[in-house]
């Protein structure tokens, strides 16, 4: 059942340990020791879908219609609410089968309201009439589609006909009364890529690289019959997606995520490009283990790192800090020339 398959999900992702990198390592930016900033008064907040936000953070819940996902999905609501910052939901393929499973979703209405940004989720294979059921489902201010072929291709009741799923993009995006986010999940968006969905009308892509949660670990890990182990290192780290993707226009809401950990991370997803930034796996490690205060003291750190960061380099804002110069260099820079 599905729902089994979403709670074999959570469980493989605590499991997991494959090591990745996203590459952000390979980004040199440098101390100005000169600052003039009150800490105090730095500004991190952001303009997101029509709403302000104190932080360029959106948190990817990645979890809904197991036993444990209403507690998690709450929990991650009130961490929105209280730093102010986006939620985006798990797929709600799951609740759009099964009634009895909506609730671990709209959870998060109880929480959130019309002034926080709530993002839905589904596969970009989704009709657009589940689109729109998804939308109204948690009374969304976007919808995230979901790009995974990877993930579905390893994983053994996946999807194996991708035929179509630009045109089924670009119909969903002309017709959806809210802004559709194009995302990835864990193995990044190519330059190709990128071009290919804003040639068809997309404004918003989170890159989601290669370095973060890996989906084809997890799924693995239900496997029996076949070994998938070989590829754990299939895609393109975050730091190149980036890069490679604001190269290619300046004229969209770019979303770095994969592997952000630090507020180090942040900052550097945001100097290469990035309007925003997402997390999950990390987040959801800290609440699992370690329970709300815990997550909620991890956001409060990840945050003031960000602040600290942007304090060492002289920038007194979001805007600021997009203006800082860096260099790149090692397995980075060499794969950058690709």
């Amino acid at each position: 059942m599905e729902n089994e398959r979403k709670k074999e999900h959570l469980e493989n992702f605590l499991k997991s340990n494959f090591k990745s990198s996203n590459l952000l390592e390979n980004v040199y930016i440098e101390h100005y020791a000169l600052t003039d900033l009150n800490f105090d008064e730095i500004d991190t907040s952001v303009d997101f879908l029509g709403k302000k936000l104190s932080f360029p953070l959106l948190i990817n819940a990645i979890t809904g219609g197991a036993e444990s996902s209403y507690d998690i999905n709450e929990d991650l609501a009130r961490l929105c609410k209280h730093f102010n910052i986006a939620f985006e939901s798990g797929s709600q393929k799951v609740a759009l089968q099964d009634e009895e499973l909506v609730e671990s979703f709209t959870v998060i209405n109880d929480i959130l309201d019309n002034k926080d940004v709530i993002i839905s989720n589904l596969s970009a294979l989704s009709s657009l009439e589940d689109a729109k059921r998804a939308v109204e489902m948690l009374k969304s201010d976007a919808i995230s589609l979901h790009l995974n072929p990877a993930q579905e291709i390893v994983q053994f009741e996946g999807d194996r006909n991708f035929s179509g799923i630009l045109k089924n993009i670009e119909n969903i995006v002309k017709n959806l009364d809210v802004p559709v986010i194009i995302k990835e999940t864990g193995c990044g968006i190519s330059k190709k890529t990128c071009e290919k969905l804003l040639n068809i009308g997309v404004k918003y892509i989170d890159i989601s690289g290669f370095g973060g949660t890996n989906f084809i670990e997890i799924e693995n890990l239900r496997r029996t019959d076949l070994d998938f182990t070989n590829i754990y290192g299939w895609g393109i780290p975050t730091a190149k997606c980036i890069i490679d993707c604001r190269k290619v226009s300046n004229d969209f809401t770019l979303i770095g995520s994969g592997g952000l950990k630090t507020g180090e991370d942040v900052a550097k997803a945001i100097i290469l490009g990035s309007d925003m930034t997402a997390i999950a796996g990390e987040v959801l490690r800290f609440l699992v283990h370690g329970g709300y205060k815990v997550a909620e003291d991890y956001l409060k750190s990840l945050i003031y790192q960000t602040k600290m960061t942007m304090l060492l380099l002289g920038a007194k804002n979001i805007k600021e800090l997009k203006k800082v110069k860096y260099k790149t260099f090692g397995k980075l820079k060499d794969i950058l020339n690709y």
